[in-house]
C-alpha cells in the first residue's frame, strides 16, 4: 500500500483550505491517505472546543471518512511504549498524542506527513515527509 499518515496539523491545513496545506499536496497526491485514531480524537476535540455547529461537524466527519483510520492495537501500543521511552531517555520527551501518531506510522511502516518535524525528531524507524515533498528519514 502506497500510503502516508497525515498528521493532525496537515489535515487541519487541508480541511480549512489554509494555504500552508498547498506545500504538502505533492507529497500526498496519488497516495492512500491515513489518519491515526489519535488525530481523529484531536480533530473531534477541536470542533467541540470551537463550538462548531452541526453542519460544520458533519463536514469534518465527511472529510475524515475519505481517510483510512489507523486504529489502536497491541502492536501500536508496543511502538508507543518504545518511542516514549527512547525519547525520554534522549532528553526529548514526546507529547502523548504525538507519540501515538508516531507509533501508528512506525507500526504500519508508512511515512508521516507533518508540519511539526521537531515534534517527531529522532524516532527510530519513522520517515517524515515535509512540505514540498521533502523527506527526512529519521
Amino acid at each position: 500500500m502506497d500510503a502516508v499518515l497525515i498528521d493532525t496539523d496537515v489535515f487541519s491545513f487541508l480541511f480549512k483550505r489554509d494555504t500552508r496545506g498547498d506545500r504538502y499536496l505533492p507529497a500526498i497526491q496519488g497516495k492512500v491517505l491515513c489518519l491515526s485514531f489519535m488525530s481523529v480524537a484531536e480533530l473531534q476535540r477541536w470542533a467541540l472546543i470551537r463550538n462548531w455547529g452541526e453542519p460544520r461537524r458533519r463536514s469534518l466527519e465527511q472529510v475524515m471518512r475519505q481517510y483510512v483510520v489507523l486504529a489502536y492495537d497491541a502492536e501500536t501500543a508496543r511502538h508507543w511504549a518504545r518511542i516514549s521511552v527512547e525519547r525520554s531517555r534522549s532528553g526529548k520527551p514526546i507529547a502523548c498524542g504525538d507519540c501515538w501518531i508516531a507509533a501508528c506510522a512506525t507500526r504500519h511502516g508508512i511515512p508521516l506527513v507533518t508540519h511539526n518535524a521537531r515534534d517527531f525528531d529522532a524516532i527510530d524507524g519513522l520517515d517524515l515527509v515535509l512540505g514540498r515533498g521533502g523527506t527526512a528519514g529519521i
